[in-house]
């Protein structure tokens, strides 16, 4: 009777599980949306980027914002976000920009990462504010961004404005590079972790680089997938359980599905959209596969060749995480050529040659390391930080060149409003 008393409660409660969700509210808005709406130019773009004040809404986006503009390349059309990247509870909010007379029009959704909290959010730099001046050219008096924001699908009622105070920080580059592409699942982002979807939106979310896992195929496929095996924290559920390293590409591209619908791409396609499509410039194999890594190298160089084809500068770097990937780094040929970022102390980075150390955030800022490095032409990205005063005293205290992490956003928060 005890068991099945006990069975009944865990039942019930596996039933009453609450599931969170933080969906992309719906943006249409017909101001926005009309024929009377056009696209905005580059130089006007350029001008808009900056460190804000907020006036109004400053109790859910905290008191400063970083703006900045990213783009997405699709084939002969190109689609461009604007970005604010808040203080308070890592908010950010995405937009799309368009003219309207001399105003501009700014429509996009916001979101809180550290909770659900998501909604519209409608907002205007106004002729007299700013609009009339940046859309011919001039370089404004001020710039004030106004409108107001909403939750969920709500329209958006709540005031939010943002004043123009100072250009972004950019004196020392950093990395900030985006963890399983952009972000993890349990973070109720828009796309699956580790998808093309989310690499699409990589740079909306502030990232500059991306962080991937690649294992391989039972037919040598090199895919992007971060646990060992299926199971459905990654994928929509299917009967198919156990290594994924069991499975021919064909079987997965097939059967398999990641949790919000996208099927597992291969490293072709990731490497192939970061290259042609994003302006990212960094990508961190984090290497899960047991034996020859001649595959990883022939893909690395074959992309930063079509990278400089095109006239860009993409660092595709094999990560190195544990000693028996190490042993299997130095069997490439002229693996100390071979761009490498090595997760281990730094005798065996120098074992390795990698141009790049990446260390847990754990063991703090160690400036005289990193200045050693320096020293050598080699850089330091650490691992995975993701608290927003973590975040900023590693950028205030630390000298690493990139931080890697789950919130990019936060990350291009406290780098940008330095």
């Amino acid at each position: 009777m005890k068991t099945r008393i006990t069975i009944l409660i865990l039942v019930c409660c596996c039933s009453c599980l609450k599931k969170f969700e933080a969906p992309v509210p719906d943006t249409r808005w017909s101001s926005f949306d009309s024929a009377s709406a056009s696209p905005i130019a580059y130089r006007v773009r350029q001008k808009l980027e900056g460190i804000f004040t907020i006036t109004s809404g400053n109790d859910e986006f905290g008191n400063l914002a970083a703006v900045k503009w990213s783009y997405l390349a699709n084939g002969a059309d190109t689609s461009f976000y604007l970005s604010l990247f808040c203080e308070n509870q890592v908010p950010y909010i995405i937009c799309e920009a368009r003219r309207q007379d001399s105003n501009i029009l700014l429509n996009g959704y916001w979101r809180q990462m550290v909770n659900t909290g998501t909604g519209k959010a409608r907002l205007m730099i106004s002729a007299g504010k700013g609009g009339r001046a940046l859309l011919s050219g001039a370089v404004p008096d001020s710039i004030v961004i106004e409108g107001s924001f909403g939750t969920g699908d709500e329209l958006p009622a709540r005031p939010l404005r943002l004043k123009y105070q100072r250009p972004l920080y950019k004196a020392t580059p950093m990395q900030i590079v985006a963890h399983r592409l952009g972000g993890r699942n349990s973070d109720l982002l828009p796309a699956s972790e580790n998808s093309i979807e989310m690499l699409r939106m990589a740079t909306r979310f502030g990232a500059t680089g991306v962080e991937t896992d690649v294992r391989l195929t039972s037919d040598g496929v090199p895919i992007v997938y971060h646990d060992e095996t299926l199971n459905e924290r990654l994928i929509q559920k299917n009967g198919m359980l156990g290594p994924i390293k069991n499975y021919t590409y064909a079987q997965l591209n097939t059967l398999v599905r990641l949790i919000n619908g996208e099927h597992i791409p291969t490293l072709r396609e990731v490497l192939t959209t970061l290259v042609y499509n994003t302006s990212l410039n960094f990508i961190w194999l984090d290497t899960k596969i047991d034996g020859d890594l001649q595959v990883l190298r022939d893909m690395q160089v074959e992309f930063m060749q079509k990278a400089a084809a095109i006239g860009r500068t993409v660092d595709i770097s094999i990560g190195i995480p544990t000693d028996a990937v190490l042993d299997n780094f130095k069997r490439l040929p002229d693996y100390k050529n071979v761009p490498s970022v090595c997760e281990l102390d730094i005798d065996k980075l120098e074992q390795a040659n990698s141009h790049i150390w990446g260390p847990r955030w754990t063991l703090g800022t160690q400036n005289e390391d990193v200045a050693r490095l320096h020293n050598e032409g080699k850089k330091a990205y650490v691992w995975t930080l993701d608290v927003p005063g973590n975040i900023a005293t590693f950028i205030k205290e630390g000298h690493f060149d990139g931080i890697l992490s789950n919130y990019p956003s936060a990350v291009a928060f406290y780098y940008y409003a330095q």
